[in-house]
This record gives structure tokens, C-alpha cells and sequence, in this order.
């Protein structure tokens, strides 16, 4: 057998199963937040008005739209793996900034932070993962390790989140300082991650122009332009690939904003009190990790592009529901949001890595469809803080599920109009491969 294959008997490579195993254990760590389900409640108690949070969730937003500028290029110049370890040193010390000041200083340093944390690892940890399989030639693991990673995740939380309210009677800083002992952990699988060796003599993942100028001894600066030169040129001259980050703008949007910023709004507005927060929003967590974990129980007759736009369409429905419904009815509307995000997460994020060219800066690619998805949620969060504040949180869902349709109904027309097809990159692998596991 070549070195490195896998087939049906083998299964993947040593190599490729510890990859897998320590990124789960990083994408479990790194983003075990456990002052998730109180942090609207804790700054609300330390003194924050409503437009001052939900102010600081827009800044959150927009900071981490420029920060993923220089950090996904940092990534194809430095190395995934490298990245990913930067962005859990960042991340530990942000969770850190609520326990030295829970003020409203401190919370915009604890944000900010979290923005400079996520974006070093949102498009390097996606890129090593694809890379990392594909020179194992393990790339038909990719789906199901993407998958599994937020499941496992998602399992975590669901263990973790109901004891928030218990230990914060002990100690009323505990979820932050258990935050930064976390991704302490996500450090140390950062550690272990292997080198990776790509074909032209690079590691970690870097390919094509990014490791054309590393060799060439060029400037940083100059290098850091061509590499986003490069990931422009591939938007532009790819309008499949522009098409399929458009329509994750819409799935990233509605499951941001709805399962953090609205998450404790709508509940509270249904008279459910917080106490009960944490059980709910496990229980969004459990429907969520299963259908991260299932992706390809999703029908193959619909192609994943249009089973996209489907579970997207969900997502604003139950949106709209959740205004006409009662407090048992709106809780298990969340769980089906949550369910559809599950779901669909998996399937957009191949969607995009496949259509990525071969030798572009994958890394750079995957922040820029991040900064997209960002600088759309800070408007929203904007607009949320003004709708919540005027009290018209029924009229922010409404207008919430009519604006995602509307974009998915141009995404579609696109599509079936035939002025933007599918890149010959992308068709060399069959629909069906993205939900093989």
C-alpha cells in the first residue's frame, strides 16, 4: 500500500487520527465559554445598561472583522499551527480581564480580546485541519472530523453550562477564571499538533503564493500584500466561490445573533426567568450537537448548496414563530434553531473549503469570509441593541427572517439563472462526497 493511504479497511492514518483526535480537544477547550449563559445577566449586575452591552458586542464585531485582516495572513505566513497556539495564549489572557475589572472598561478589553483570540484560530484551525487530512490523504474524514469536533463541543457545554449558576454562588468570578483554564487546555493540544509538510517543501499547512514568497526572501510586508493580493484575485475570478460565502453570511448571522445576543432577551420577554437560562440553553446545545455530529442524515437528492439555503430558511422561520408562540412553545423553537445550526455548519464550512483553489491561501480565504460574516453582525447587533432597547424585540425576529430570505431568494436566482456555476475545481468531487464520512 502507498504510504499514507487509507481505504475502507485501514481507516485513517496515525498521523491523520491524532490530528483529528487533538482537534477536538482544541475546539472543545478553546471555545468552552463558560460565562456564555450569563454574561448579559453579570454585566447587567455590574452596573451596564442595555445599549452599553449590546454597544460593545457591535465594537466586538467590528474589531474582529480588522483583525482577521492581518491574522489570516499571519496564518499563511507563520503557519496554521503556530496561529492557533497565538490565538489560545490570547484567548486565556482575555478571560482573565472581567476578574481584574468588571467594568465597563474591562469587558470592552475582555471582548476585544476574544475578537483578537478568535481570529487567529477561526481560519487556521479549519485550514490545518483540511490540510492536515489531505496530505494524509485522509481528506474524506474531513466532514465528519469537522463535524464531531462541534459536537463534542457542543457536549461539553451542555455538561458544563448548568453548573454556572452553582459555582458562581462560590466563587462569582468562576466563570471566567474556569473560561481561561480552558483555553489553557486548547494551548497544550495546540502544542501537540504535528508539523504538516506540504509539497513544495512548506509546514503547517502553507501553500501556493504564501510559501512562493517565504522562498523568494521577499519583505513581510510585501509578502503579507501578495498573499491578500492572491485571495482577492480567487474571490474575483471565482463567482462560485463568492457565492458560497455570501450565503453563509446568512446562517452565521441568525445563529450569532439569536443563540447570544438575543439568547436572554427572548427568553426574559417570555417571562422565563434566569435560572432557568442554563437548562435552555443545554438543551439547545444537545440539539445542536447532534446535528453537528449528523450532517449526512440530510438527504442526498438536494445538493449540500441547496440544503444551505433550506436549513437557513429554517433559521429565520423559527424566528418568526418564536413571536406568536408561549414560553414551552419559544423554548422548543430554540432548540429546533439550534438543531438546524447543527446541521448546517458542517455542510457550509466544505462548501467553502472545496472551493477554494488548490494552491490559494486557504487560511487568508477562510478569514476573509469571516470578516463578511462579522462586519454584517455588527450592524445587527447595532439594530438589535436599538430594537431591544425601544422594546420592539418581535419586530427585530419579523424583519430578522424577511431579510434572510430575501438574500437567500438572490442566492437562488443566481444559481438557477446560470450566471454563476459551479467551479470545475469544486465538481471534481461529487456532491455525494459531503456526507461521506
Amino acid at each position: 500500500m502507498i504510504p499514507g493511504h487509507t481505504d475502507a479497511r485501514t481507516g485513517p492514518t496515525h498521523t491523520a487520527r491524532r490530528i483529528i483526535r487533538l482537534n477536538y480537544g482544541f475546539q472543545l477547550l478553546f471555545n468552552l465559554l463558560w460565562w456564555m449563559p450569563v454574561f448579559y445577566a453579570y454585566q447587567k449586575q455590574a452596573g451596564l445598561s442595555d445599549g452599553q452591552i449590546f454597544g460593545i458586542q457591535s465594537i466586538y464585531y467590528v474589531a474582529f472583522c480588522l483583525f482577521e485582516i492581518p491574522t489570516g495572513l499571519i496564518a499563511d505566513r507563520i503557519g496554521a499551527r503556530n496561529c492557533l497556539r497565538a490565538g489560545a495564549v490570547v484567548m486565556t489572557a482575555a478571560n482573565l480581564a472581567p476578574v481584574a475589572s468588571a467594568s465597563y472598561t474591562g469587558f470592552l478589553l475582555h471582548f476585544l480580546a476574544i475578537a483578537m483570540g478568535r481570529s487567529l484560530t477561526s481560519g487556521a484551525a479549519s485550514a490545518y485541519l483540511y490540510d492536515g487530512l489531505r496530505a494524509e490523504k485522509c481528506e474524506e474524514y474531513y466532514l465528519k472530523a469537522e463535524g464531531t469536533a462541534r459536537a463534542w463541543g457542543l457536549a461539553a457545554k451542555v455538561v458544563c453550562w448548568p453548573l454556572v449558576g452553582p459555582l458562581m454562588a462560590v466563587a462569582h468570578t468562576a466563570p471566567y477564571v474556569l473560561s481561561a483554564a480552558s483555553a489553557a487546555g486548547s494551548l497544550a493540544c495546540a502544542v501537540g499538533l504535528p508539523r504538516l509538510a506540504g509539497t513544495d517543501g512548506s509546514t503547517d499547512g502553507s501553500t501556493g503564493e504564501a510559501t512562493a514568497a517565504r522562498k523568494n526572501g521577499g519583505r513581510r510586508g510585501r509578502a503579507f500584500l501578495r498573499d491578500a493580493g492572491a485571495a482577492l484575485r480567487c474571490v474575483a475570478s471565482s463567482r462560485w466561490l463568492g457565492l458560497v460565502m455570501v450565503q453563509g453570511v446568512a446562517v452565521f448571522t441568525l445563529s450569532r445573533i439569536c443563540q447570544v445576543n438575543l439568547f436572554q432577551p427572548i427568553l426574559l420577554d417570555h417571562g422565563i426567568g434566569e435560572a432557568s437560562h442554563g437548562g435552555v440553553l443545554a438543551a439547545m446545545t444537545v440539539a445542536e450537537a447532534v446535528g453537528s455530529a449528523r450532517p449526512q442524515w440530510l438527504s442526498r437528492r438536494v445538493t449540500p448548496v441547496a440544503w444551505v439555503s433550506i436549513l437557513s430558511l429554517a433559521l429565520a422561520g423559527t424566528l418568526a414563530a418564536m413571536t406568536l408562540s408561549g414560553p414551552w412553545a419559544v423554548v422548543a423553537l430554540l432548540c429546533l434553531f439550534a438543531a438546524a445550526t447543527g446541521f448546517v455548519y458542517p455542510v457550509q464550512r466544505k462548501l467553502v473549503n472545496d472551493a477554494v483553489p488548490a494552491n490559494a491561501p486557504r487560511a487568508t480565504l477562510l478569514s476573509a469570509e469571516s470578516i463578511v460574516d462579522r462586519a454584517v453582525c455588527a450592524l445587527a447587533a447595532i439594530a438589535v441593541g436599538a430594537y431591544v432597547s425601544a422594546g420592539h424585540l418581535d419586530a427585530l425576529l419579523w424583519h430578522s427572517a424577511l431579510a434572510t430570505a430575501v438574500l437567500l431568494g438572490a442566492v437562488q436566482l443566481l444559481l438557477r439563472s446560470g450566471v454563476v456555476k459551479r467551479d470545475r475545481a469544486a465538481v471534481r468531487t461529487p456532491a455525494a462526497d459531503v456526507w461521506s464520512s
